[in-house]
């Protein structure tokens, strides 16, 4: 698996130059692209990174003061002979492999004291994206947002896609359910059922059920949402990641978290999803703890929009959840502004004013 230039010197934890900087940055974003998508069978996930790229997150960010620095995309290869585990199982060495690649370019660009934000590529990435974080900041706390729990196991899975299962190989609790794929053995569990909160479920499998309520993960369906309020549902998110002490927190934003007809362009739509003002309030709240530390921004797919306007209007949106993850508001969010100008002669006196008129 070859490494383009950027992650080269990532990984070899040299600096990059910046490609966009602003002299007041308020963070130190790393991007990192993922353009992967063996984790599922559906065409046209891979092409997410570029498509968001495309869609300005770069000045965004930069336009909100950041000091950007984007390492490109890693050049996943295809694993030969990658062949089914178990029968079901797809890609499970080409998965292991990217993933574990991935957790090496985290892991550098957040001991570098990047902000890392990770885009996808479909949400198995997320088994890389989480260690690598974890291998620095081994106490983080994980905000999954998505329609779907991703918490099958190997032995659950009805799909055998990969990115319905990466909870499973994360979390503690599940270490003796967990098979030993091929291609995973790098992988250690880092999460305990303690450290997620869910937001915006509304497509659940039997057994991911099962597994929420008898580890006591903590979760907030759509109908939660609706029940409480965006703003008590974060307020209690807060209150189970942070009630003990202060951790990093990693943001893994599935686009199908959004109502289909905000974001159409993505693999496994479900209607009933978050509205535009509740994805936004989520990333306002986690910014203002001043505490996030890495985002995943998964599964846009441009060749699933049924027009280029779907495309760009799923694209757009995951740009304004990455730019406000990193401070742009709905009260207007702008470089620093330190005073208002003066003006530079004195005025006219009235006398003059009468020769000029």
């Amino acid at each position: 698996m070859a490494l383009r230039g950027g992650f080269a010197r990532l990984l070899r934890g040299q600096a990059a130059p910046a490609r966009l900087q602003r002299p007041r940055q308020a963070h130190s974003v790393a991007l990192v692209g993922a353009p992967f998508s063996r984790g599922q069978k559906r065409r046209g996930v891979d092409h997410g990174p570029a498509t968001v790229r495309a869609a300005g997150l770069l000045e965004r960010l930069a336009g909100l003061g950041c000091q950007v620095y984007d390492f490109g995309d890693l050049n996943f290869t295809q694993v030969p002979n990658d062949e089914l585990y178990n029968n079901l199982i797809s890609y499970p060495r080409s998965v292991g492999l990217a993933s574990q690649v991935l957790a090496d370019a985290v892991s550098r660009a957040v001991a570098a004291g990047h902000s890392c934000v990770t885009i996808g590529g479909d949400h198995s990435l997320a088994l890389g994206s989480v260690s690598g974080h974890a291998r620095q900041c081994p106490h983080l706390g994980v905000i999954w947002v998505d329609a779907h729990a991703d918490i099958n196991t190997p032995l659950t899975t009805q799909s055998g896609n990969l990115h319905g299962q990466p909870l499973s190989f994360l979390l503690r609790e599940l270490q003796d359910k967990v098979p030993q794929l091929p291609g995973f053995s790098w992988l250690k569990p880092c999460l305990s059922a303690s450290d997620i909160v869910y937001i915006g479920l509304r497509d659940v499998d039997p057994a991911e059920y099962y597994i929420l309520k008898n580890y006591d993960i903590h979760y907030f369906s759509m109908r939660d949402i609706d029940r409480l309020g965006i703003q008590k549902v974060m307020e209690r998110t807060f209150e189970q990641l942070m009630r003990r002490r202060q951790r990093p927190i990693h943001l893994s934003f599935d686009i199908d978290a959004f109502d289909p007809s905000l974001a159409p362009a993505t693999g496994t739509p479900v209607l009933g999803g978050l509205t535009y003002r509740e994805g936004m309030y989520i990333a306002e709240e986690i910014h203002n703890t001043g505490m996030l530390s890495a985002v995943d921004m998964v599964e846009v797919n441009p060749l699933l929009g049924a027009s280029q306007e779907e495309v760009n209007a799923t694209a757009s949106l995951a740009v304004d959840v990455i730019a406000t993850c990193f401070g742009q508001t709905r009260e207007g969010a702008h470089t620093a502004f330190d005073e208002l100008p003066t003006p530079s002669s004195p005025d006219e006196s009235d006398s003059e004013e009468q020769v000029r008129i």
